[in-house]
């Protein structure tokens, strides 16, 4: 939803001198905030805009900067209000004091990360990600992939269901779960984190200079078909996976100073 959003109440804060517009999700929670939202305020369309306000989950936040990306909308900031679930990237929901909480907001830069898989039939396409690139096994079978790092062989074979590479912002999603460390948002790290190892069964992972690029070439890739996936966009029956990281299509979150990103994924560390 973008919206040129007029209130009927006279006494509606006008946000178009801002350049504020608004996007929300499909969900009924985040239409029914933008209806609240309208009668609150007013926007401006979608090619007017200078900032974002982002209603939804994590999952619409990845959308919306997908769509940057790709070139569907502006390049701008992104205010999100959390109206899904987690809503680690987004900020708390509230209607009052938008203005003035995006004049005050902590803007927090993310680099994406580029994925250019080529696949068994030689087919090369190339994706953005902001959280992960990660691969993983299609079958019952163990995937094998000999692992590059800067045009090194640092592991012959990788037998596993997958492995992936993180950034600093989605170290503590699927990262996180596959047991990979949490980096903090200065970091300038990248997370190379296995997905249940076999062998060797006691690696687990490393943490590399973000201007590494790190390529992945899948073993016995007929008889073992592996996926590659940048966030949520799949690649299947990949030969060769390279990722690095895409400093110059770098994003802009903004978040409330007492909930920015780079503290939450801090405290992530101690959380129980």
């Amino acid at each position: 939803m973008s919206a040129d959003a007029p209130s009927r109440d006279n006494e509606a804060e006008d946000l178009t001198s801002l350049g504020i517009g608004l996007l929300a999700s499909h969900r009924n929670a985040a239409r029914a905030a933008g209806r609240l939202l309208g009668q609150h305020y007013r926007f401006v369309g979608e090619d007017k805009a200078q900032t974002f306000v982002a209603l939804g989950g994590d999952g619409f936040m990845l959308h919306t900067l997908h769509r940057m990306l790709e070139g569907e909308c502006p390049h701008l900031p992104v205010f999100g209000m959390n109206r899904g679930t987690v809503g680690f990237l987004m900020n708390e929901w509230r209607l009052d004091g938008l203005a003035e909480r995006i004049a005050t907001a902590k803007a927090i830069r993310v680099a994406p990360l580029e994925m250019r898989a080529t696949t068994v039939g030689g087919q090369t396409f190339t994706h953005a990600a902001i959280n992960e690139v990660s691969l993983l096994r299609e079958t019952r079978q163990t995937a094998k992939i000999e692992v590059l790092v800067n045009d090194h062989a640092v592991m012959a074979e990788l037998v596993c269901d997958g492995v992936l590479v993180a950034t600093p912002a989605g170290s503590t999603a699927y990262n996180l779960s596959a047991h990979g460390p949490i980096l903090p948002l200065q970091a300038k790290m990248l997370a190379l984190t296995p997905i249940s190892p076999f062998r060797p069964r006691r690696w687990s992972g490393a943490i590399l200079p973000d201007d590494t690029a790190v390529c992945f070439r899948i073993l016995e890739a007929e008889n073992r078909p592996v996926s590659a996936v940048a966030d949520q966009i799949e690649v299947r029956d990949v030969a060769l996976v390279e990722v690095r990281l895409d400093r110059e299509r770098s994003l802009t979150l903004l978040f409330d100073p007492e909930h920015a990103l780079d503290e939450r994924i801090a405290m992530e560390q101690f959380a129980t």
